[in-house]
């Protein structure tokens, strides 16, 4: 195989896509709505709480370059698995954590990885694990959000840190093209 995709909720998409947008090994990143119940839902309407639909990402990678099991080290490192449907300030079930798998196999090594990330935290680790389902890309304006307004408030000051804890704890992971 040589691409892989899984689908990420680590709270505000802005964030999660930032982080992978830096990582080697990742050949895309998009922005989007999944797990809920209402088709091609709006980011009002996912914000409203109603949809059941998580602030996602899809992240297309090379899993010659970087494993699934990397991928979701990563994962538990840029964001909090322990606070439910909250991050930061950002309050709400669209912020859930939460592993979208494609495949079976996957959903394996995602239990493996929170079973390894619950131990380390005391078994708090709050983060949904579920086949991806019902799936839709963000609204176009959401997309490399953070590359497009690096100094917008958010950006500065909660997407600018997750990425530069991102750069230091995984220095060797980090995209150098």
């Amino acid at each position: 195989m040589d691409e892989d995709i899984i689908t990420l909720g680590g709270g505000c998409f802005w964030c999660t896509e930032a982080v992978y947008e830096q990582v080697q090994g990742v050949r895309a990143v998009q922005s989007g709505y999944s797990n809920g119940h209402l088709a091609s839902p709006s980011y009002a309407q996912v914000c409203e709480g109603d949809t059941g639909h998580n602030e996602v990402v899809r992240v297309r990678f090379d899993p010659a370059q970087i494993s699934l099991r990397e991928i979701l080290e990563i994962f538990f490192v840029v964001h909090d698995p322990t606070t439910l449907n909250r991050q930061g300030n950002d309050v709400g079930t669209q912020y859930r954590s939460g592993i979208y798998w494609h495949r079976p196999e996957q959903a394996e090594v995602a239990r493996a990885v929170i079973a390894e990330a619950n131990a380390r935290l005391g078994g708090r680790v709050v983060t949904e694990l579920a086949q991806e389902h019902n799936y839709w890309p963000a609204e176009d304006y959401h997309q490399h959000y953070f590359a497009n307004n690096p100094g917008q408030g958010y950006c500065a000051f909660v997407v600018a840190p997750k990425v530069e804890k991102f750069r230091k704890t995984f220095a060797a992971r980090v995209r150098r093209d």
